[in-house]
């Protein structure tokens, strides 16, 4: 085909332009803006040459090549940090924007599914907190939110990671991708061994030094069940985010909307099944198996350098075992401060153990879902370290009310918050769970504080997100830790004012247990 002939079909078929607004950044101020026809040019087919030059070649009926000389060449990277291009390599596609109903539509399911998984967690921990175990080792309790809050610490912050990598087009390469899953798979593994030990080590502090005691056998069962479960949970949890990022890349599902709710509604019953069960085991030992807490210990002592040792030489892991142990284990205290409520608070009130989880876990289920959001397109629109308009604290108009994508979030997860928590009220009010009866009265001072914990979270994750992005850090390892231990405990702080004011408002089955055994919401009265 000679020029004529292609310039004449250039007319009767122009191709769809568009602009890329990073280009005068990406090249010379003496080079004329560029236009880039995407409907044309496959990305694949775009070659550098070493005259700086770009051949471009594609085909039509005659199958013929058309050069395009002295055209300044546009990066695949930075034509994928645009917010208003649509990419098609290989089927596929990177949209920034997204519907309010295809984002709740991919939400919803996992969500309710995970609130389901915290309803089990919260009813094994009714069950569980008359153990002799919890009764006569309540440091335990103070362990529980800081053990559960390894969901968010090290699997959602692995989702995380691992859906933005797959947003970058990082996944759809073989080797790349199976090196970048085993290094962090050894970095989820070596923090939450390290985690595990400090947590138990926090629940001495906290739990004996205001008694003034010390018991040493008690002390060994802590931190043996504090690592145990913390590595065993994180593998299988780690290895179920895999599984699911990939899937979700397979079928062309946004993974940031759907890793960290399944995250969330395995994490919690998991983790709570394997302390529970561990710590008895160990409470049963004392006095028999001596050797066993110890070397449990010893082995997972020894475990940890090599972990760190691989996560250090894997190219993929490298930042976040260096720069990554100051947000987890500062959210390690935060969520032990709210161990601390809970231990207080379940001696006084027994019934608030069934509600604990589930308040945590819906808390931390829909923050880290728009932590993870905001870090993907962070990732794909803007460089590392540079932000829009970030001066303080965000206000709450453009959180809540803006019509961008990221505040259209905000609505959906926000209009989740109320039916999600009566659903999974009403679950645990028809299997006869918990010590408390789930009356209307009670359903309006739980789901204030429920809105009101999300309410604080989904701000905090707009300027949380953006202030680490500002910063030069990856919000992807810093963010969701602080934010799902923020949730943990004000959730715990508020669920432990809701029962105080119910009590205080003549609601005597928040202490005494079930007046009648019935429940108004159950029974429909």
């Amino acid at each position: 085909m000679d020029k004529k002939g292609y310039e004449l079909r250039q007319r009767k078929n122009p191709p769809t332009k568009t602009q890329h607004p990073s280009v005068e950044n990406s090249v010379s101020h003496k080079t004329p803006k560029m236009e880039v026809d995407l409907g044309t040019i496959q990305m694949k087919d775009i070659l550098k040459q070493d005259n700086g030059t770009v051949n471009t070649a594609f085909s039509d009926e005659d199958e013929e090549n058309t050069l395009f000389d002295q055209t300044p060449l546009l990066s695949r990277d930075e034509i994928c940090a645009s917010p208003d291009v649509l990419i098609e390599e290989d089927t596929r596609e990177v949209k920034v924007d997204e519907s309010w109903w295809t984002i709740g539509l991919q939400v919803f399911f996992p969500f309710i599914i995970a609130g389901f998984g915290t309803v089990g967690a919260g009813m094994v921990l009714d069950i569980v907190q008359h153990w002799d175990v919890y009764t006569k080792v309540s440091e335990i309790f103070i362990l529980v939110p800081s053990l559960l809050g390894l969901k968010g610490n090290l699997e959602m912050t692995l989702a995380s990671r691992l859906s933005t990598q797959a947003h970058m087009g990082n996944m759809d390469k073989p080797g790349e991708k199976w090196k970048m899953i085993g290094g962090n798979m050894a970095l989820v593994q070596a923090q939450a061994i390290v985690v595990g030990f400090l947590a138990s080590l926090v629940a001495m502090v906290m739990g004996w030094i205001p008694d003034g005691e010390f018991n040493l056998h008690h002390a060994l069962l802590l931190c043996a069940s504090s690592m145990l479960t913390a590595a065993v949970a994180s593998f299988v949890l780690g290895a179920v985010m895999v599984i699911v990022v990939l899937l979700s890349r397979k079928f062309h599902i946004n993974p940031d909307n759907v890793a960290t709710p399944i995250a969330a509604s395995l994490g919690d019953l998991t983790t709570l099944s394997l302390l529970s069960g561990v710590s008895s085991l160990l409470f049963n030992a004392i006095g028999k198996q001596h050797w066993l807490a110890p070397s449990i210990i010893v082995l997972f002592l020894a475990l940890a350098p090599i972990w760190i040792y691989i996560s250090l030489k894997n190219k993929y892991s490298n930042e976040a075992i260096r720069e990554g142990w100051t947000p987890v284990l500062s959210a390690m205290v935060i969520s032990s401060v709210g161990g601390l409520i809970l231990d207080f608070t379940v001696g006084n009130y027994h019934g608030i153990a069934v509600f604990q989880p589930v308040i945590n876990g819906v808390g931390g289920n829909l923050v880290a879902v728009q932590a993870s959001r905001i870090t993907t397109l962070l990732h794909l629109q803007k460089r590392k370290g540079i932000v829009e308009d970030v001066k303080g604290c965000p206000n709450v108009f453009g959180t809540f009310c803006k019509s961008n994508v990221t505040a259209k979030a905000t609505r959906v997860l926000l209009a989740l918050v109320i039916p999600g928590h009566l659903i999974f009220m009403y679950t645990i009010a028809y299997m006869k769970a918990g010590h408390t009866s789930i009356t209307w009265t009670f359903a309006i001072f739980y789901l204030t504080a429920a809105m009101l914990q999300v309410l604080i979270l989904l701000f905090m994750a707009n300027w949380i997100v953006h202030l680490f992005w500002s910063w030069g850090q990856d919000p992807d390892n810093f963010a969701i830790p602080y934010l799902t231990a923020i949730g943990d405990l004000l959730g715990t702080a508020f669920l432990a004012v809701a029962f105080h004011m119910l009590y205080l408002s003549g609601d005597y089955s928040v202490v005494f247990g079930k007046l009648d055994g019935t429940s108004d919401m159950a029974t429909g009265g």
